[in-house]
């Protein structure tokens, strides 16, 4: 049975920090592109999405150092390729590495992506295609 309320099977995704206050600077300035907006802020998580906390950036909960998972990358749905150019752009400038520069991908017709890694290591992706 289709449930059209919840258009989505993700509920949130998550990656650890170890500096909330850098990952929070850096994250701000990267959904902003996107159109989301930091939604919820505590101690220990800041929390990003457009009308739900769908993207978390946490300290690990065992308070060991965080890692990014080897073969994970988080794809962000942006609005034109204008949103994904802006994305790399504040990535990078907040201290983000290329993962690989905006463009055409072969993935899909008229796929449009950008990959930044943040300071952790953790891969993202901004990508625009038609639906």
């Amino acid at each position: 049975m289709a449930d059209d309320q919840n258009p989505t099977i993700m509920n949130h995704v998550s990656v650890g920090t170890d500096d909330l206050k850098l990952a929070g600077d850096f994250y701000d300035n990267i959904m902003s592109t996107l159109g989301a907006k930091r939604l919820f802020e505590e101690d220990f998580a800041i929390a990003y999405g457009k009308q739900w906390p769908e993207f978390w950036v946490q300290l690990p909960f065992n308070q060991k150092k965080p890692t990014p998972g080897n073969g994970v990358h988080i794809a962000f749905m942006a609005p034109d390729r204008e949103a994904v150019d802006a994305f790399y752009v504040a990535a990078i400038d907040g201290g983000g590495t290329c993962g690989g520069k905006p463009g055409e991908r072969e993935y899909a017709p008229e796929y449009y992506a950008a990959f930044v890694f943040d300071m952790v290591g953790n891969k993202l992706e901004a990508v625009h295609m038609p639906l």
